[in-house]
């Protein structure tokens, strides 16, 4: 089977646990205003290879990738779900770790033989790295383009499967930033059993120049970058609600 893939990073170290070759596959339904891949939205383009062409790229550097292993991520992954679960079946078969960078805009939980092919895909999957963008419907659907209703349903639904579960979330100056949001964000993760870490990322504009180079218009040209202070405060407040979930005394008025 023949995947489409935008780009390979050889040595990245925040796409999982350890040192990782993180495989951008082409395609995305989405349309996050802070998307700093828009190269990767459409299904056309992107270089054919095949499963065993990345896993022989990955042998040839193995040595590096003690304590790594491969990340799927793009665009959006599961939009070539089949060729994921190829690679990752063929990765398994030679010990090596893999993880799912995903928004999880594409589950459908209602529909028979797509969650078929995902429960064979999880079958194979190490670690799940889950990006919600927003906790609030109405506010992820001017940020996104879509619902977050099959978002946070794929998180639930691997909290019962019992994946291993990253959650990551992109903290935006005016965007995704409200204490309440982020508040509602952690108590929601206070009911996922699976959650092994959490991280809050700040907003930067690196994306800008790309923008500019596909002859593109900045949706946000004119937010600012988030401080790191604020990325960590942020994290605080959804911190304060995973426990407050957890111990079953919400406080959703947080301001």
């Amino acid at each position: 089977m023949t995947g489409y893939i935008h780009s390979i990073e050889s040595f990245g170290t925040v796409d999982g646990p350890g040192v990782r070759m993180v495989v951008f596959l082409q395609g995305c339904p989405m349309r996050c205003q802070y998307c700093h891949n828009p190269d990767t939205w459409k299904m056309a383009g992107g270089s054919p290879m095949t499963a065993d062409e990345l896993l022989k790229q990955y042998e040839s550097a193995r040595h590096f990738y003690r304590g790594g292993g491969i990340t799927a991520t793009g665009g959006e992954p599961l939009m070539q779900l089949d060729f994921v679960t190829e690679l990752f079946e063929a990765a398994r078969e030679k010990d090596i770790h893999t993880c799912l960078d995903t928004s999880g805009v594409t589950f459908r939980r209602n529909d028979p033989e797509y969650l078929k092919k995902i429960d064979r895909l999880l079958e194979s999957t190490s670690l799940v790295m889950l990006d919600i963008k927003h906790i609030d419907e109405e506010k992820h659907k001017p940020l996104t383009g879509h619902s977050n209703e099959n978002i946070l349903d794929f998180a639930r639904y691997l909290s019962e499967k019992n994946i291993p579960l990253w959650i990551r979330h992109v903290v935006v100056p005016g965007l995704t930033d409200h204490k309440p949001d982020l508040y509602r964000l952690g108590l929601f993760i206070s009911e996922l059993k699976n959650v092994k870490a959490l991280d809050v990322l700040p907003y930067h504009d690196m994306g800008k120049v790309k923008y500019e180079s596909l002859g593109m218009e900045y949706p946000l040209k004119d937010v600012p970058p988030m401080s790191k202070e604020g990325a960590i405060e942020a994290k605080k407040t959804i911190l304060q609600g995973i426990r407050d979930g957890r111990a079953g005394a919400s406080k959703p008025d947080c301001s």
